[in-house]
């Protein structure tokens, strides 16, 4: 097992975009399946058909090896002078978590531009910037954008574009009984979560665009984890610290499996530290989300699951420290998925399309510093 402390490198560099090779049958075995959103919609009114969901079951992936990361937040210019030239605007959506930006053009950025969209980023938690033309980019320059932070992440069960499985599609088509089939079985839709927290190198700075969303609804609510931390009391902090959690990816290849889904890479199980240091800004944030944790290393169940389920709850029931996005054409939201976990909100029932497109760039594997001595 690797340490949990990472090296922070200091220089700069930019990621590459990797995408590995796809399994091609032996000559012999039958085609692998495909199942294609536009064959099944072929008069769609999407209006970025090129970006409706591809699932390829010939796409086979190894392991993810460890590569070293790059924090471009780390060291970045903190007047954001090539982020928000004059002219643009920044708007804060409540005290601790979310702005908005007007005014300025993502596709357009310069790499020390870049370099503080990831410092703001992190600082602020999630970013809502308007009136982008992400969604127009070919697919290619999109990623591009994405890869100057980190390596693509391939998720290992979502729907991509097809030719671009470094891309993560949300989609609801608003077919009828979608929203009764979706509520059989629970209440509410909340199902907050930290982007495929089960990798050893989980994503960092992360990008998602939307190409069509319901008039009204279908938002994504935020939650700040560094507050999250900074509410617990001195006794709590110091004793998380030094403890970690596992976090499982199992769970949802199985899920995927039950429904004929794909499973392009063998699932992991991670050990991750409760409490996480961000490299740029040194914050601590709590590193536990329901969607993935399943329990803590080192206690007996009983301890494991009230300690667990103490921490999930804090950070659920958080409202002082959430921030809710509303989805208008043409947004890209830009957050830090290691200090904050989102959870998507089915609330329309009109039977509109929700078509969403995430570009993931992998982060450092997560660490922890020394806790630190509260002054009274």
């Amino acid at each position: 097992m690797a340490p949990s402390v990472a090296q922070i490198p200091d220089r700069e560099q930019t990621a590459s975009v990797v995408v590995p090779v796809k399994a091609v049958p032996e000559s012999g075995e039958t085609k692998p399946k495909i199942r294609r959103v536009i064959d099944e919609e072929p008069n769609t009114t999407a209006s970025y058909p090129n970006y409706l969901p591809t699932w390829d079951h010939g796409e086979k992936y190894p392991p993810l090896q460890p590569y070293e990361h790059v924090e471009h937040g780390k060291g970045a210019d903190p007047t954001f002078k090539d982020l928000l030239p004059e002219g643009s605007k920044i708007q804060k959506l409540t005290p601790t978590i979310g702005s908005e930006v007007h005014g300025v053009q993502l596709s357009k950025l310069s790499d020390a531009g870049k370099d503080q969209l990831a410092l703001l980023v992190a600082q602020r938690k999630v970013v809502a910037f308007r009136d982008q033309d992400f969604a127009d980019l070919p697919i290619k320059d999109a990623l591009e954008i994405g890869g100057y932070f980190g390596r693509h992440h391939i998720h290992p069960t979502s729907g991509a574009p097809e030719g671009h499985p470094e891309v993560h599609i949300v989609y609801r088509n608003g077919s009828d009984g979608e929203v009764e089939a979706f509520f059989a079985n629970r209440n509410s839709s909340v199902q907050w979560h930290s982007d495929v927290s089960y990798e050893q190198q989980p994503p960092g700075t992360t990008f998602l665009y939307v190409l069509d969303q319901p008039e009204v609804g279908g938002d994504t609510a935020f939650v700040n984890q560094v507050e999250a931390y900074n509410r617990l009391s001195p006794a709590i902090k110091e004793r998380l610290h030094g403890l970690k959690a596992t976090h499982s990816g199992v769970e949802q290849a199985d899920f995927s499996k039950s429904r004929g889904g794909v499973v392009r890479r063998e699932p992991v199980i991670n050990e991750h530290p409760i409490v996480r240091t961000h490299p740029a800004t040194g914050e601590k944030a709590l590193y536990v989300n329901s969607g993935f944790t399943r329990s803590i290393v080192g206690l007996k169940k009983e301890e494991s699951e009230a300690l667990l389920a103490f921490l999930l709850n804090h950070i659920s029931r958080g409202i002082d420290y959430q921030a809710r996005i509303r989805w208008a054409p043409k947004t890209v939201v830009v957050w830090d998925n290691r200090v904050t976990a989102h959870s998507a909100i089915f609330d329309w029932t009109s039977g509109e399309r929700r078509h969403l497109a995430r570009i993931q760039p992998q982060a450092e594997r997560p660490y922890e510093t020394p806790y630190e001595v509260e002054s009274k």
